[in-house]
C-alpha cells in the first residue's frame, strides 16, 4: 500500500525550529519528487517547497527561502523539512506529496501522485 507519513509537527515559539520528516512506503522514493505544502486557517494548500528526484534540486515559496530547508535520505525513505526562525504566519497543516512526472510546476497541486494526512505547526507564544 502506497503510503506517506508527516511527523515532527508541534508548537513552537516564534523564532523556533522544527524538523518535520515524511517516511513513505509502498513504492521507491528515488523514482519521485517530493513536495511539501502547508494549509492555513481559512486559506488554500500552498507549496513551500520542492526536491526533484535524480539531481536533487531543490525550490521553495518565497515565504520559506533562507528559513526552509528540504532534502532526502532515499535509502531511509525519508524527506525532511528543516524549518528555522518561525513565525506565527508559518501555523498551519503541513503535507508532504510525491511526484512521480513533473509535467506542471512544482507547486501546482494537481501534479502529485499520493499525498500524506498531514501533521499540524503552530507558531505561538
Amino acid at each position: 500500500q502506497l503510503q506517506l507519513v508527516e511527523s515532527g509537527g508541534g508548537l513552537v515559539q516564534p523564532g523556533g525550529s522544527l524538523r518535520l520528516s515524511c517516511v513513505v512506503s509502498g513504492f521507491t522514493l528515488d523514482y519521485y519528487a517530493i513536495g511539501w505544502f502547508r494549509r492555513a486557517p481559512g486559506k488554500e494548500r500552498e507549496g513551500v517547497a520542492y526536491i526533484t528526484r535524480r539531481t536533487n534540486n531543490t525550490y521553495y515559496a518565497n515565504s520559506a527561502k533562507d528559513r526552509f530547508t528540504i532534502s532526502r535520505n532515499n535509502a531511509g525513505n525519508t524527506v525532511y523539512l528543516q524549518m528555522i526562525s518561525l513565525r506565527p504566519e508559518d501555523t498551519a497543516v503541513y503535507y508532504c506529496a510525491a511526484q512521480m512526472s513533473a509535467n506542471t510546476w512544482w507547486d501546482s497541486i494537481a501534479g502529485y501522485d499520493y499525498w500524506g494526512q498531514g501533521v499540524q505547526v503552530t507558531v505561538s507564544l
